[in-house]
């Protein structure tokens, strides 16, 4: 199993186009600061790709990587298609982007689903461009990520979560599914990976994949639970925007530390100061045994 980290920001990228914050005026002044939108590509075989969230840098990502180049073949390319984790618009708006795809299979769960097909009405707009072909990800069982894959995937419910676009609309049963980890496995080896961009809690399915799993890359939005608020962004905690802080009692660090198998934040906001290469909380990880993933990183786990 090959997995290419193609972006490590949270919403808005690093820099975000409208904010001058010490960590966007520092992507400025220097480019090696630079993240694009959290995303990650899935090798399923030798020239079969999926990636993990359509972003709206997915067509500079799909061009930084030359594993998902086209060819030989004028049309012919190795992108097979999309998981998607949540609705979130930053993981979704550059499915888009791909409308130029003769037809495009989206892995991800019915709630997802829904709201993209009843509230953003995706079938509806790209339907004179491309076919969108929608395969339910579930969440009892591991499925091959494509037919004949030697990667199994599975879905880990870590939040009910909803986009704003998608609020007040009725309940139901899998409302916890609004957000949910990746659990990737090869099944010849039996290693395993879990992504999480996206954490509002801890549940205990997703810490025994964690324990379980080879490589773990989960969500560092923001360093501690003030930081929203004491950078001015939000009103709101990191908890109450949706994403466990890092550092704190109720930070992720604390359970990630135990862990026996690779660590790494992703989807870091541009308030964290993580996005800084030279802070001094990275020292603070390192001693963790943790790290954080950067842009066009190759993991092997």
């Amino acid at each position: 199993m090959l997995l290419q980290v193609l972006g490590t920001a949270a919403g808005g990228g690093l820099p975000q186009w409208n904010c001058a914050c010490p960590g966007c005026s520092g992507a400025r002044a220097h480019p090696h600061w630079r993240r694009r939108h959290a995303s990650l590509a899935v090798r399923a075989d030798r020239d079969r790709w999926y990636i993990v969230n359509a972003t709206p840098d997915i067509g500079d990502q799909i061009e930084s990587v030359a594993g998902l180049w086209p060819g030989p073949e004028p049309r012919r390319t190795p992108v097979a298609g999309l998981v998607l984790t949540d609705a979130e618009l930053d993981h979704t708006l550059g499915i888009a982007r791909l409308r130029e795809a003769k037809s495009l299979e989206v892995l991800t769960t019915a709630p997802v689903c829904d709201a993209l097909l009843t509230k953003l009405r995706l079938g509806e707009v790209l339907g004179p461009y491309t076919r969108l072909g929608w395969r339910d990800l579930p969440l009892d069982r591991p499925v091959p990520l494509t037919p004949g894959s030697g990667v199994e995937i599975s879905a880990i419910p870590v939040s009910g979560k909803r986009p704003r676009y998608a609020a007040g609309g009725p309940g139901g049963p899998d409302d916890g599914a609004w957000v949910v980890a990746l659990r990737l496995t090869e099944r010849a080896t039996g290693t395993t990976a879990l992504y999480a961009p996206a954490l509002a809690a801890w549940p205990p399915a997703l810490h025994r994949a964690a324990t379980e799993a080879d490589c773990v890359i989960v969500d560092g939005t923001f360093w501690d639970d003030e930081e929203p608020r004491r950078s001015g962004i939000s009103a709101r905690t990191a908890t109450g925007m949706g994403h466990l802080p890092i550092d704190g009692p109720g930070g992720t660090a604390r359970l990630l530390a135990p862990l026996t198998g690779r660590r790494l934040y992703t989807h870091l906001n541009n308030t964290n100061p993580l996005v800084d290469p030279a802070a001094p909380q990275h020292k603070v990880l390192a001693e963790l045994g943790i790290e954080v993933a950067a842009d066009g990183m190759v993991i092997e786990p």
